[in-house]
């Protein structure tokens, strides 16, 4: 059962040191972490981290990991290591007491705790974004967490070595058929990575039987190749960037045989497969769902105002009329002060900024800067960013990329794009870089590691880093 906040009249006593309590590790939870931990360095405040897991993910290197390019614990990033001066706290935050200045959470044992505070971050952001499609939670998987890669490496080699060894044509082809849905960054670079993947896992197959192709099964199951379709209601993809990466990824994708369908979506999911809404059943035993994000739903339970699921915050990161409440990242509908003139602007003028790492980790930074200013070291600043591009990376040596707005392909953009994952990651750099020149010369290892099952990693999760286990609550 969900612990419940004590009356206000039963005041949680604090210590005569400030207490700054963080909640969630992602982008944007770990920069204000490590900002703060820099400017209040030998100052008397106490920072604490709240985070189930003891590592900060690098989503963006996470298709490369269920793609067999990299190892887990490449993309994951040691807290206790990268933030010195920190308190980590593991834990589930289940419920803010703004009211009472306390946030209650279980920790990993299931044992239930709270933090007082005097300074309060929200960065707990996003989870799977889910629509009403019959069948999606039952037999989809989302792409958010590192259970959720570990998941999905498994099964397509499983996949893949079922389909190998199976004499009914129709049913090796479904479990060589794999679909992604959502056409944005995510299922642009799973339907990428993971397309690369399954041929290579085809071609060590094809030569470990080449010497014993005699039988009709071999033949069958050799004849049977990967397909691997990307679905979207938009009309291209990667909708949100601009369009000459979407053109480069749409290019790059069709060549390496990716059967891209644009205004297209599920009409329903079954265990066999599932039906487009042009009336095509495509059968296929693996479904991955990348449609987008929503905000954790913590956001919602804590009864500050939202707009479109987020916390309304000022440009300052603070929460209106709650001294000391700061959220930012995917939690946060922070105005994007770059854009006054767009046709997105709501009720304050100005449209939201969108939910991306580069967003999240910038305002990382102006919310420790500020959180510092209101305890009195500097001077606080409003949250303004003009985006420097994006990068996809696209498997191999291909990727899309327009640093500063120039736009860039083949293996100039793979270029690029590495280097800014090297300079973006807060740690592990030498070893993602070793996992990439091993990849360039080396066959990587079909072998399920068989550590996360299906019904470990639901669709319909509120913690997508965290893989469910028997007998763990549910809420």
């Amino acid at each position: 059962m969900q612990p419940q906040p004590q009356p206000p009249d039963q005041p949680v006593p604090r210590s005569a040191v400030p207490r700054v309590v963080i909640v969630g590790a992602g982008f944007a939870g770990h920069r204000t972490a490590r900002t703060l931990s820099r400017i209040l360095a030998r100052k008397p405040v106490e920072i604490v981290l709240l985070n189930p897991t003891d590592y900060f993910l690098y989503l963006p290197l996470l298709p490369q990991v269920a793609a067999g390019v990299l190892e887990p614990r490449r993309v994951t990033v040691s807290l206790v290591h990268t933030l010195p001066g920190v308190r980590l706290v593991l834990g589930e935050a289940t419920h803010v007491d703004a009211d009472g200045r306390r946030v209650l959470y279980t920790d990993p044992e299931g044992s239930q705790g709270e933090l007082a505070y005097d300074r309060l971050v929200l960065a707990v952001g996003s989870v799977n974004k889910l629509l009403p499609v019959p069948g999606v939670s039952s037999y989809a998987h989302g792409f958010r967490g590192m259970p959720e890669a570990l998941y999905l490496r498994d099964h397509i080699i499983r996949q893949t070595e079922l389909a190998t060894a199976e004499t009914d044509p129709d049913i090796a082809s479904a479990r060589n058929t794999f679909v992604v849905v959502g056409a944005g960054y995510t299922g642009t670079e799973v339907a990428a990575q993971g397309s690369v993947f399954t041929g290579e896992l085809r071609a060590q197959t094809a030569r470990s039987q080449r010497s014993r192709m005699s039988t009709s099964t071999s033949e069958a199951s050799r004849g049977a190749p990967p397909r691997w379709l990307l679905l979207d209601i938009a009309p291209r993809v990667l909708p949100e960037l601009d369009r000459r990466l979407s053109t480069t990824a749409d290019r790059v994708l069709r060549k390496r045989g990716v059967e891209v369908h644009t205004g297209t979506s599920v009409k329903e999911a079954t265990a066999d497969g599932v039906r487009l809404d042009s009336g095509e059943f495509v059968a296929t035993k693996t479904l991955i769902w990348c449609v987008g994000v929503r905000p954790d739903p913590l956001v919602a339970d804590i009864g500050l105002p939202v707009e479109r699921g987020r916390l309304c915050v000022t440009p300052r990161l603070d929460v209106p009329h709650y001294p000391g409440v700061f959220a930012c990242g995917d939690a946060a509908a922070v105005p994007d002060l770059t854009r006054p003139d767009s046709p997105d602007a709501g009720d304050g003028g100005f449209p939201l900024t969108p939910m991306t790492a580069q967003h999240a980790t910038r305002q990382g930074i102006v919310a420790a800067n500020n959180v510092a200013a209101s305890l009195g070291y500097g001077e606080a600043r409003p949250y303004k960013h003009h985006d420097m591009g994006f990068a996809v990376d696209l498997g191999g040596a291909q990727a899309a990329a327009n640093p500063m707005g120039i736009p860039l392909s083949g293996p100039a953009a793979g270029a690029v794009t590495r280097g800014y994952h090297l300079a973006a990651m807060p740690g592990n750099r030498v070893r993602v870089a070793a996992d990439w020149l091993l990849d360039m010369v080396l066959a990587r290892q079909g072998v399920q590691l068989g550590l996360v099952r299906s019904w470990s990693v639901p669709l319909d999760s509120a913690s997508p880093e965290l893989a469910r286990f028997p007998g763990a609550s549910k809420e």
